[in-house]
Parts: structure tokens; C-alpha cells; sequence
């Protein structure tokens, strides 16, 4: 039964319950920037007020071989690790007042709050120990090179309507096949062009699966994994590793130096001194970026993920436009697996990804379904894999699984909706009938 009131002229408006206000609206506003301010806090008292105070936190600026040698930066470990987690504090405090007015917090207010606590923890962390900055910055970006194709990857395909937990075994099959044929041909740029083949024929059983047949995608996502490490295991075991001289032992990429570009302090050792597979990679970001968020095609990409039937009714093949997508998304990410055997290891190696698709695709959600934020969140998990190294080369008291652990606890902490809302695509996962 529904009852209907109708209220007196003049009378005093009834009171509205908190859900007619906004009150659960507000409340979830409010959540985030909560908890940044407490975990804010907590910075300040642990990295800031925690550290020694006579303690001095080193940072080399310069590779051994630059153009342009800077000195090395000295910084008083209390007081820096302090300011700088204030500055977290401030920020989440600007956060929580936007919150309260009705308004979201500022785009750029969550990567600064970010990075101020992330160079507050290693300030305090390197305290009476000296760092080179660049080797730091430069082994974090090696790292994250498979997981932001992989990413990016998985972008293509969900912001179509697909969910992509195939990626693990894309990269593998990638690193596969580019060990392969690099060393059947005996060039790397062979297994670079054979790599994508791998990750697009895993891409074709995902589409026909979850497309065609509108199998539940996380489950083909899951056996197509099963099936790539099966494979490339059986085949490792049976021929790569008795026979790797023939079959297994590919040359890898050298850095290049970008002319003027490569000579920049700081900035050109750690971006412009990289492998083929480095400097594709920033393209890719690109390209996928633009496309998606400034073309035509990128809309109606777009669309099919969002409201497909709505697509549909304007003409648009929906099934069509998620093939194509899939299909792409399986090139991107099998030329991520290249960059294990040809850009770092230099062989294949038995499931060498280790995991590093199911990591790309937490970096695809914490990134929020975003290129450039997947590529943020890779380059966050990179640093983080990094830092570990490097402060246990210090011999540093934090555990290095703790520094693991960050970067997935933030992933949770995105997706449970405390540092903001997170949202996939409306339509990602929901096999579409014409």
C-alpha cells in the first residue's frame, strides 16, 4: 500500500530522515577523507615524530656515467618526515572540507596526498643511509613495464564490457613465444613482433568463450591461465630446457639514449636510458589514453561498456566492438610478457610471471579503470617491489613482505571505497544478447 500526504498551505515542513537528506550520500563522501586524515596522522606520529632526531637522510641525484653530476641531497630525517606527512595532513583536511560543502575532492589532491606520505616513509626509512635516487626510480620503472601493459591490456577489454582475468597468462604466453622465436631468428625485434601473437590467441579463446558463448568471463579468465602455464610448463620441460641453445636463449634489448633528452639530470638516466620495450611502452599509454578519451572511437568504446543497449540502439555493434577490443587488448598485453625474456632475463624461464597479471589487474582497478591511473598504480607497485630491495640491501629493520604488502592494502583500501569511489564500467562482466 502506498500512502500519499499532503501537506497544509503554510504549514512547517516535515522534517526529512537522513536518507532524504543526503545523509547516506554525505556519509560515504566523508569516509575517505576520514580515513586519509587518520592515516595522515598516524604518518606524523610514526614517520615524523617517530624518527631519530639527530638522524640525516641521504639521496644520490646522479648516475655514476651523467653529463651533469648533482650533489648528493642531505636532509635532517625528523624534520622532513614530518613536514611532509603534515603536508598529507593538510591535504586530507582540504579533502574532508570539500567533502562537507558537497563538493569531490580536487583531482590532483589524491596523488599528492600520495606522494607526500609515500617520500615521508622514505625519508624515514633511509634514515643515516645514503640512496641513489636514480637507481631507485629507475629499477621501479623497470618493474612496472609488464604490469602497465598488462593494465593497459585489461583497460581495452573492460572499458568494452569484458572482464579480463586472462592477463597472467598473456604475459606468459608472450614471454614464451618471444623467447622462441628471438632465438630461433636470432634477433630480438623477431620475438618483439612474435610476442603480441601469443597474447592475441589468448585474447581469441577469451572473446569466442565470454562473446560468443557468454561462458561467466572470470572462469574462462581463470582456466585460459590454467591452460597458458600448462602449455608453456609442458613445453619448457620437454624442450626449452633440454634443448635452450637452440630453443631458449634469446638476445636481449640494449638501452638506448635518447640524444639531449638522455643528458637531463635526474630525469634523463631514468626515462630517457631505456630498452625499445620501455620507450613502447610510454606510447602505448599514450595512444591508449588519447583514443579512449579523445576520439570518436574511444566513445563508443566507451558506451558499449557502459550502456550497450542504449549503443546498440544508436547503431553500434556491441559484440563487434568487444571483439576488437579484446583482441587489441590481447596484443598489448602478450607485448608485455616480451619484456621478461628480452628486456631483463634474457631466457624463459618456468612461470616466470609469477603473478604479475593478477598484480596489472589490481593496478587496473586501483587506477580506476583509467590508463594514466593504471600506469600510477604500476609505477606505485614497482616502487614499492624496489624499496624492498634496496632497504634490505641496507639491512633496514622493516620487513620486506610488509613493504609487499602495501600496495595490495591500498588496492583493498580503493576498492572497499575509503580513499574514493571506485567504479567499473556498468556493463563490465555482463555478456550482452542482441
Amino acid at each position: 500500500m502506498v500512502v500519499s500526504t499532503v501537506q497544509a498551505p503554510g504549514a512547517p515542513e516535515a522534517p526529512q530522515r537522513p536518507a532524504e537528506r543526503g545523509g547516506a550520500v554525505v556519509g560515504r563522501s566523508l569516509r575517505g577523507p576520514v580515513t586519509l586524515l587518520v592515516l595522515g596522522l598516524l604518518a606524523v606520529l610514526a614517520f615524523g615524530l617517530g624518527s631519530d632526531a639527530g638522524a640525516t637522510s641521504r639521496f644520490g641525484l646522479s648516475a655514476p656515467d651523467d653529463l651533469v653530476e648533482l650533489p648528493e641531497l642531505a636532509l635532517p630525517t625528523r624534520a622532513t618526515a614530518t613536514l611532509l606527512a603534515v603536508a598529507g595532513v593538510v591535504l586530507a583536511l582540504l579533502a574532508l572540507r570539500r567533502a562537507l560543502a558537497g563538493r569531490p575532492a580536487a583531482r590532483w589532491s589524491g596523488p599528492a596526498y600520495g606522494l607526500a606520505l609515500v617520500l615521508s616513509f622514505l625519508v624515514w626509512a633511509v634514515a643515516d643511509e645514503a640512496v641513489s635516487l636514480v637507481n631507485l626510480l629507475q629499477g621501479s620503472l623497470l618493474l612496472a613495464v609488464p604490469l602497465v601493459f598488462g593494465a593497459m591490456g585489461g583497460v581495452l577489454c573492460e572499458r568494452a564490457g569484458v572482464v579480463n582475468i586472462a592477463i597472467e597468462g598473456q604475459l606468459l604466453g608472450g614471454a614464451f613465444l618471444s623467447a622462441v622465436v628471438a632465438t630461433l631468428l636470432g634477433t630480438p625485434y623477431a620475438g618483439l613482433v612474435a610476442a603480441p601473437v601469443a597474447g592475441l590467441a589468448v585474447a581469441a579463446l577469451l572473446a569466442l568463450f565470454a562473446i560468443r558463448y557468454a561462458v561467466d568471463q572470470v572462469i574462462v579468465g581463470v582456466v585460459l591461465n590454467v591452460l597458458v602455464t600448462g602449455v608453456t610448463s609442458f613445453l619448457y620441460g620437454r624442450l626449452l630446457s633440454p634443448e635452450a641453445d637452440t630453443w631458449n636463449s634469446p638476445d636481449t634489448f640494449q638501452r638506448i639514449e635518447v640524444p639531449v633528452l638522455g643528458d637531463i639530470p635526474l630525469v634523463g638516466p631514468i626515462l630517457f636510458d631505456q630498452s625499445i620495450i620501455v620507450y613502447l611502452m610510454y606510447a602505448t599509454v599514450v595512444v591508449i589514453h588519447v583514443a579512449l578519451f579523445h576520439s570518436r572511437w574511444g566513445l563508443r568504446v566507451r558506451a558499449v561498456g557502459e550502456h550497450p543497449k542504449a549503443a546498440d540502439t544508436v547503431g553500434i555493434d556491441v559484440n563487434r566492438t568487444r571483439w576488437r577490443n579484446v583482441l587489441l587488448g590481447g596484443l598489448v598485453a602478450g607485448l608485455g610478457g616480451a619484456y621478461f625474456t628480452l628486456g631483463a632475463v634474457g631466457a624463459f624461464g618456468k612461470e616466470m610471471t609469477a603473478g604479475q597479471g593478477f598484480i596489472a589487474l589490481a593496478a587496473l582497478i586501483f587506477g580506476r579503470w583509467s590508463p594514466l591511473g593504471a600506469l600510477a598504480a604500476a609505477l606505485l607497485f614497482g616502487f614499492a617491489n624496489q624499496l624492498q630491495s634496496v632497504l634490505g640491501i641496507l639491512g633496514t629493520p622493516i620487513p620486506s613482505d610488509l613493504m609487499l604488502m602495501a600496495p595490495y592494502l591500498a588496492t583493498l583500501f580503493a576498492v572497499a571505497g575509503l580513499v574514493g569511489k571506485v567504479r567499473a564500467p556498468a556493463a563490465d562482466g555482463v555478456p550482452y544478447k542482441p
